[in-house]
């Protein structure tokens, strides 16, 4: 059997530093996903949405180990998040009118038919709340500024304004596609000071 992939390692665009904007061109992937809107510090969807994400995410690298040989590390949590006025996450910072999609990448030799059993198979155990909204789709990103963030996510507005209205313009560029997330950390476990999230946005040319 191969050795246990972790995508953390091995892709470039899991890689940020902290206080640097990087420019990266990130491959088409795809996520299990479940959608949801408002603040994530209080609704339930939010938690519901990762009490559903994990349990599919692990039978599916169980599935993949036993009946494909290919091993790998679970991805970390991610999240695409948008709102009709973007300055909601940065100057005029309003969780309730954030719209997200929380997300764990698979990798691309997993099919529609391995997801299907997964979902089976955590139904058969457990009922999560949001298992019937689950699906499987691909995100094409491309070309994307990213910097890793650490510490709280009340405390990333002032990184993202420099993102927005500094970096992206300052190189000729605009935004594209919808920001995202990528939680390193575990935030249930961990202290908000030690928190480390890449922050990520597509962009494209300002004159295409």
């Amino acid at each position: 059997m191969a050795d246990k992939i972790d995508f953390k390692k091995t892709l470039d665009s899991y890689r940020a530093t902290r206080g640097e904007f990087r420019i990266v061109d990130v491959p088409d992937m795809q996520y299990l996903m479940v959608d949801g809107a408002g603040d994530p510090n209080t609704s339930s969807a939010f938690a519901d949405a990762i009490e559903t994400l994990y349990p599919v995410a692990f039978k599916l690298k169980f599935a993949s180990k036993r009946e494909l040989g290919r091993d790998y590390v679970v991805p970390p949590l991610e999240g695409l998040w948008w709102s009709e006025d973007m300055a909601s996450f940065t100057s005029a910072r309003d969780e309730s009118r954030w719209n997200w999609t929380l997300m764990v990448m698979v990798p691309e030799w997993i099919e529609r038919n391995l997801v299907a059993a997964a979902v089976d198979q955590v139904a058969a155990t457990s009922t999560p709340v949001r298992l019937g909204d689950i699906r499987l789709e691909s995100v094409e990103e491309g070309r994307c500024v990213q910097t890793l963030h650490v510490g709280s996510f009340d405390d990333e507005a002032d990184v993202l304004a420099e993102l927005h209205d500094e970096f992206v313009p300052g190189n000729g560029l605009r935004m594209v596609g919808k920001h995202h997330e990528i939680y390193l950390s575990d935030f249930r476990r961990t202290a908000p000071e030690k928190l480390r999230t890449i922050l990520r946005q597509p962009v494209a040319a300002a004159s295409e």
